[in-house]
């Protein structure tokens, strides 16, 4: 039995995820015992528009850009949205919370007005498309990304956690760290990635999206027991965890 086609493609992003991938190094190895690289701009010159999995990382952010992901979806048995651009538009949605036009501005100065740089809001490719897993993170973490693609091979649905990173760093003992000051989004954010930021001595970012289970209660006696306000917590989800505007104006 021959082994799934996979191609990777990118779109709005800095490619930090399927830079993971690479570093992989002997590791992906076993992987690619599994499937059949057919496409990645960052690891192989070879291109191809037949493919079984196709694996999505970055924000999507033009017209032409939504065009081109619905064609990809039609080729591909299963699509993957990699990493949190992809999978829940990432850094890349702070743009949403600002006027679009006042956004390219900020960003682009006086070539703000040139006709190729003219974008859309930015959207996560679930907003466009049905994507059948998501891989986390920013960046991903290269054991789950591995184990995800295993379970599609084999059929199997990938076991990814519903509870708070907050469970993670119990089981971890770390020691929390809103005893440090900080505002952690900890208690809201999916866990997944073994507590990796709280572990390394830095409050949560939430780069892995809602928790499906978020512990709202804990989290404020949380808040009240360390003086913080819900405004104080608003600010921290700006980064990867706020709902986007959709402003065109």
């Amino acid at each position: 039995m021959s082994k799934p086609r996979l191609a990777l493609f990118d779109f709005a992003c800095c490619e930090g995820c399927q830079l993971q991938i690479v570093n992989m190094e002997e590791e992906i190895l076993d992987l690619i015992s599994v499937v059949h690289p057919v496409q990645w701009r960052e690891a192989m010159s070879e291109q191809s528009e037949e493919y079984d999995i196709a694996v999505i990382e970055g924000s999507i952010t033009r017209p032409e850009d939504e065009e081109r992901l619905r064609r990809i979806r039609e080729r591909s048995r299963f699509l993957i949205a990699l990493g949190s651009c992809a999978a829940t538009g990432g850094i890349n949605n702070l743009k949403n919370q600002l006027n679009l036009k006042e956004a390219q501005r900020i960003v682009y100065g006086d070539a703000a007005d040139m006709p190729h740089l003219d974008t859309d809001s930015t959207k996560s490719v679930d907003e466009v498309v049905l994507v059948d897993f998501k891989v986390l993170g920013c960046p991903i973490d290269q054991q789950e990304f591995a184990y995800i693609v295993r379970c599609l091979v084999l059929g199997k649905t990938p076991e990814i956690p519903t509870y708070p990173i907050c469970v993670e760093c119990k089981l971890q003992e770390n020691t929390c760290r809103y005893e440090h000051g900080e505002i952690c989004l900890g208690p809201i954010t999916r866990a997944g990635c073994g507590a990796r930021c709280p572990s390394q001595a830095t409050w949560c970012f939430g780069c892995r999206g809602l928790s499906d289970e978020p512990n709202v209660y804990a989290a404020r006696e949380v808040m009240d027991k360390y003086r913080k306000t819900p405004s104080d917590l608003e600010e921290r989800m700006a980064l990867f965890c706020s709902k986007p505007r959709y402003d065109h104006e």
